[in-house]
């Protein structure tokens, strides 16, 4: 009995690699489906990595499988993906918490009297005020000049020798000559002689907040004051009265 060979001599290997032949179609067909999960996107999302990675394991060549080495990198690619969402998800929750907590800070401000470093400030007249001086060494006199909008001296105030710090003045609401002022805006100027020289000082004077004005970008919030004409951020404010 003869036995016929009908493998005309071909090797398994050789069987079996013509018949991965048809593999890259199937492959490139995935690949495609895959793809096009993610057409008119300008980036890839997880799930596409997840069905690229998943396409590419189903239609890998039996003969020359996925490297463990790039696999595995694959993975870590994937997982640092997710990270990065998981992240982004975190940050966009926090960014809008702060958004609401600086609005609602601001709408807290509306209408309270702030104690800040600035030379202007709008007062009524009506009551007495009281602002500050900051004396960087001991002096034997301080004065702090008022003037009204159209620079005319009101009142000048002595606050006689200092010692290095803040010290406090009042004002009453009054002229030199005894009669009431009228409300509006006014100018303090703090003033004394160190080593001889003629120095202006750091005043700070009260102010009322009109309004709050919060940064769309996550920025410092600034202070609309009666009397000042630019903003004033919230780091600057001394002291936050009622």
């Amino acid at each position: 009995m003869s036995v016929t060979d009908t493998t005309s001599g071909l090797t398994l290997k050789e069987i079996l690699a013509n018949s991965a032949k048809k593999t890259p179609t199937t492959s490139n067909d995935g690949l495609a489906a895959a793809t096009n999960s993610v057409k008119g996107k300008n980036e890839l999302g997880k799930d596409a990595f997840l069905k690229l990675l998943v396409t590419q394991l189903k239609n890998q060549n039996p003969l020359d499988p996925q490297d463990n080495s790039a696999f595995v990198a694959q993975l870590a690619q994937f997982s640092t993906l997710e990270g990065i969402t998981t992240l982004n998800t975190s940050v966009n929750s926090i960014t809008g918490n702060y958004k609401s907590s600086q609005a609602l800070q601001a709408s807290s401000l509306v209408g309270r009297s702030v104690i800040v470093q600035t030379g202007t400030t709008q007062v009524d007249t009506t009551k007495s005020m009281t602002g500050s001086v900051t004396v960087p060494t001991g002096v034997s006199g301080v004065t702090v000049t008022i003037t009204d909008k159209d620079g005319k001296a009101v009142k000048t105030i002595d606050l006689g020798s200092q010692k290095a710090g803040s010290t406090s003045f009042v004002w009453d609401g009054t002229k030199t000559d005894g009669t009431k002022a009228d409300p509006g805006n006014y100018t303090f100027k703090a003033s004394t002689k160190i080593d001889g020289k003629a120095t202006d000082l750091v005043t700070y004077l009260p102010a009322t907040v009109n309004s709050v004005t919060i940064s769309q970008t996550g920025g410092e919030l600034m202070l609309n004051l009666a009397g000042l004409s630019s903003p004033v951020a919230l780091s600057k404010v001394q002291t936050i009265g009622i």
